[in-house]
């Protein structure tokens, strides 16, 4: 894990939370901002735990999950470079809901609660911009549960891969594209509420339609729009 001192200031100023700060508000905010660096297994904080901020990651991957009362975990959200996580319980005063804990090796900047607190008195427009970042996350939760309660796992699959797709840079007319899981595949089925079993099972099958092929966590998206179709 590299020791390499950052730019706290210039990582903070790229959230979409902090991009409209001025410079000395960014400062002031970095002097209440810790790194915490972790490898991967390391738990970052218990279910029940009290927050004192919130979180940013700089590079590597946390995981939100919690434990059924049937002894299953199932995880919540995976979460990488530049995405925040930990506002809303600040806010809230209460404990953390889940347990977070690194996927990979990382390194996380930890933003004081009070530093927060006096930029909202200063700066309504920062209150503004950290209720729409914590309203986007709860839409794209309220999506998450749309998705699992109305698509097929199949279709849950389809479309996960097809994000992780997005953005990349097509290798060819018929849309092929190469994609690498950023967790286990355990990891992933908890994420899409599926067994590890089942996730396999639909694997296998897109594979067997021609659709795409697996290598461990190297994915090829034979033709995009072909498996986007595909029920």
């Amino acid at each position: 894990m590299t020791t390499d001192k950052i730019d706290i200031p210039g990582l903070l100023s790229r959230m979409p939370l902090f991009s409209a700060l001025l410079p000395e508000d960014l400062a002031h905010l970095a002097l209440a901002t810790r790194e915490r660096r972790l490898h991967k297994g390391d738990r970052l904080f218990q279910r029940g735990d009290q927050p004192k901020g919130f979180f940013l990651v700089v590079w590597g991957q946390v995981k939100l999950a919690f434990t059924s009362a049937q002894g299953n975990e199932k995880v919540v959200e995976i979460l990488g470079p530049l995405q925040s996580f930990g506002e809303a319980v600040m806010f809230l005063d209460q404990p953390y809901p889940v347990l977070g804990e690194a996927l990979a090796d990382t390194l996380l900047l930890h933003i004081a609660s009070t530093a927060v607190f006096d930029q909202i008195e200063q700066d309504p427009r920062f209150a503004r911009k950290l209720l729409a970042g914590m309203s986007i996350r709860l839409h794209s939760m309220v999506k998450d549960v749309e998705s699992y309660a109305l698509r097929s796992s199949t279709q849950r699959v389809i479309g996960y891969l097809l994000q992780l797709a997005d953005g990349v840079a097509r290798s060819s007319a018929l849309c092929r594209q190469e994609v690498e899981l950023p967790t286990s595949k355990q990891v992933i089925a908890s994420r899409l509420s599926l067994t590890p079993e089942t996730l396999s099972r639909i694997f296998h099958e897109l594979s067997d339609s021609g659709l795409i092929s697996v290598q461990g966590k190297h994915i090829v998206i034979h033709d995009a729009a072909r498996l986007a179709e595909h029920t």
